[in-house]
């Protein structure tokens, strides 16, 4: 069993992928302080230089007690879940069950997260948008699927990926895109917004 840090430092920026990891950090019950940053200024809420900290310039950012920086959602997802195994939130490292762990992180990262990325760009016009949009809905059928036949991602416990798509398909909000033809969707966002610590996550951050 890995031991835990005395203290992680989150950075975060509200309406992010850094809400998952915030989400799973109070699932665990870890030490952690939050540190906010203006996506725009690159300046986190006490003044420092964000990309001194991570020079990629983009939250969510982890810093361990001894200053190491990790960033990347799916990678801080994991690191996070094996500082306390016991929970159940990630599969052991090496099994089976963890290998399709990384499959579905890596399938909301390419195929919904980046997914959903053009329809933010105010450069593209509706037609290139609808364009996206469709691709974007082949995409949660197939996740639709996966949870017609299960509560969960993975199973029948609630896990990193499941923080991670609650996190990405709450931005369908900013686009005006109900869940009406997904009701697999739907329940499992329902279910997953009533957790207590979703609603501390959201509440710590100002978000609805």
């Amino acid at each position: 069993m890995t031991s835990a840090p005395t203290l992680l430092t989150l950075y975060y920026a509200p309406h992010t992928c850094s809400l998952s990891p915030h989400i799973v950090l109070r699932e665990l019950d870890l030490p952690f302080t939050l540190v906010k940053v203006d996506n725009r200024s690159k300046r986190t809420e006490h003044g420092e230089d964000f990309l001194a900290i991570n020079p990629k310039g983009y939250v969510a950012a982890l810093q361990l007690a001894d200053g190491r920086v990790l960033t990347e959602g799916p990678a801080i997802l994991q690191y996070l879940a094996d500082l306390k195994p016991e929970a159940g939130m990630a599969p052991p490292a090496g099994s089976w069950e963890r290998a399709r762990l990384q499959e579905m992180l890596s399938f909301i990262t390419s195929e919904l997260h980046a997914g959903m990325s053009p329809l933010f760009n105010a450069a593209f016009g509706e037609e290139v948008k609808q364009v996206f949009r469709e691709r974007l809905f082949k995409r949660m059928a197939h996740v639709e699927q996966v949870l017609q036949g299960s509560p969960w991602l993975l199973g029948e416990r609630f896990g990193v990926a499941d923080a991670y798509l609650f996190t990405v398909l709450g931005w369908l909000r900013f686009f005006d895109i109900g869940l009406e033809r997904w009701p697999a969707l739907a329940r499992f966002m329902q279910t997953v917004a009533q957790r207590p610590s979703v609603q501390a996550a959201s509440a710590a951050e100002g978000v609805a």
